[in-house]
């Protein structure tokens, strides 16, 4: 963990946001900011309105609320921990605010999606049993240890692919969530044939980029693999969808060919979009 990471404690009304992603109806975020620091997160736009200034992956604000989550709201709904933030990041341990809002979530008739780059969640296999209608997802997008930690600061691969086996040796419904898949380098067949022994459900999410981060990993594919970077420069500055549209193709077959079950979420700011207009 990072010892330079600034920490704050702030009171908030409710833990519930309703939620414009194309897979909930409602988020929570137990934090604000996120220790792991990843390079491509697009949620660093909250610095906009939480008036951090600190570089992204160098604070925390740990959310304290009074009011219990409204359960009633939740009724047939699907709510998702986290969207802009990882639950399951390092403070996690010493505070417990996902814990202490899971312990809640339990007696909730509603769909629970957490999503994770943290061994952690397994300490709360006790509370994932008690949920009939829960699905833990943990983020692979690679199988070397370099690029992983060149891009977050979260558990190492091989720590995710236990956590995943221990959940899914409990019981729990697994979620392997390929996000984003790099252009050229995220291994998918490997990393299906290597999981899907323990892995219920496989989500594909491509990488887009944008503002700040975009120059930043551009700039680390021309120096870590410049024999990408015209490729990279095809698809994020002229915008070439021909790579994307193949691998959807790519993806659909080979997992089929595989046996197993997923969804892509290749398109989502389409699919966010869509949801608006249905209401």
């Amino acid at each position: 963990m990072n010892a330079e990471i600034t920490i704050n404690k702030v009171t908030v009304r409710d833990y519930l946001t309703k939620s414009s992603l194309p897979a909930s109806d409602y988020v929570i975020n137990p934090y604000i900011g996120c220790p792991h620091g990843c390079q491509y997160c697009y949620a660093r736009f909250m610095k906009r309105f939480t008036g951090h200034q600190e570089k992204w992956g160098t604070f925390i604000d740990v959310k304290e609320c009074d009011n219990p989550v409204s359960l009633k709201k939740l009724q047939g709904k699907t709510v998702m921990l986290s969207s802009v933030t990882d639950c399951y990041n390092p403070f996690e341990e010493k505070y417990a605010v996902t814990r202490k809002i899971l312990e809640q979530l339990v007696y909730a008739d509603c769909n629970v999606i957490i999503s994770t780059k943290s061994k952690l969640i397994t300490r709360d296999i006790d509370l994932l049993q008690k949920m009939p209608h829960v699905k833990a997802a943990l983020s692979i997008n690679t199988l070397h240890e370099k690029f992983r930690a060149d891009m977050d600061n979260g558990s190492t691969i091989a720590e995710r692919i236990e956590a995943l086996k221990a959940l899914h040796a409990a019981g729990i419904y697994t979620v392997l969530f390929m996000s984003p898949i790099f252009p050229y380098l995220t291994q998918y067949a490997e990393i299906i044939d290597m999981t899907k022994e323990f892995t219920c459900e496989y989500w594909f999410e491509n990488l887009n980029l944008r503002g700040g981060y975009k120059k930043t990993i551009l700039e680390y594919i021309n120096t870590n693999y410049p024999a990408l970077y015209e490729k990279y420069r095809e698809i994020y500055v002229e915008k070439n969808g021909v790579y994307w549209k193949g691998l959807e193709e790519s993806l659909a077959d080979y997992a089929a060919g595989s046996g197993v079950k997923f969804i892509n979420y290749f398109y989502h700011e389409k699919l966010v979009e869509e949801k608006k207009k249905k209401g």
